[in-house]
């Protein structure tokens, strides 16, 4: 009988902990969901302070909020161009580029994204940089981020606190602040080609050079240029100025 009652009891300390352990497991969930809820309604009308990105940055932050329609529009017309020419059509999410980037990353070599503009958006503001296993964790985040931001900010607003975080160069971040840093103006006059060096660069801003660019961000450039009077006389970036 002793046996019996202390096998019983085991059993219901066990039950207990699992209890408690999806207890709290439940309260982080809904708290998570929450907290990101309100960021995310918060930053749908403020400006984005700083960034994760921003905060690890050893280089220090020069940066400048500047409203989307103090942007030329060029500069639209080229990350479109350069990096997610379905921005207008997709939902977050170009599911043919995830496709795309799954099997050439079986191929082996180094590992290739499929992100959009939003998705990349979701990660600069909200979520961490970075390789690993921690990776795929991130991932998790950024599609719910992603999700949310398509959802409650728009395409506008996703295209302006985008243009506004990414990193485009060392220690700078935002467009306004690599127009001042690279031509010496606003990114209001930005030309089409400065915009689309600009916009070569964001890949990799700590290793490609936008002013003097040479080799492949100079082609790239260039491409990007071409691509963006398309992305206009197509008006593949029509969702961004309704």
């Amino acid at each position: 009988m002793a046996k019996f009652s202390l096998t019983r009891s085991r059993l219901h300390g066990n039950h207990g902990m699992a209890y408690r352990l999806g207890w709290w497991l439940g309260r982080a969930i809904v708290g998570f969901l929450a907290v990101s809820l309100v960021l995310v309604l918060l930053f749908k009308f403020v400006p984005v302070p700083v960034t994760p990105t921003m905060l690890f940055d050893p280089n220090g932050i020069t940066k400048n909020w500047t409203p989307l329609a103090q942007i030329d529009r060029s500069m639209t017309d080229a990350v479109i161009a350069g990096e997610d020419a379905k921005f207008c059509t997709h939902n977050g999410f170009d599911r043919a580029a995830i496709q795309t980037a799954i099997e050439r990353n079986q191929q082996g070599g180094r590992l290739r994204g499929g992100s959009t503009i939003s998705q990349q958006t979701a990660k600069n503001v909200f979520l961490w940089q970075g390789s690993g296993w921690t990776r795929y964790l991130r991932k998790g985040f950024e599609a719910w981020f992603t999700l949310l931001i398509e959802n409650i900010w728009g395409k506008s607003r996703i295209m302006e606190v985008y243009l506004n975080v990414a990193e485009t160069g060392i220690g700078t971040y935002g467009v306004e602040a690599a127009a001042q840093r690279y031509y010496g103006h606003s990114a209001a006059r930005l030309s089409q080609v400065e915009a689309a060096r600009i916009a070569a660069a964001l890949p990799a801003p700590k290793r490609r050079a936008v002013d003097g660019a040479s080799g492949f961000t100079y082609r790239h450039g260039n491409a990007i240029a071409a691509r963006s009077g398309v992305v206009r006389r197509e008006a593949m970036d029509a969702c961004v100025y309704r």
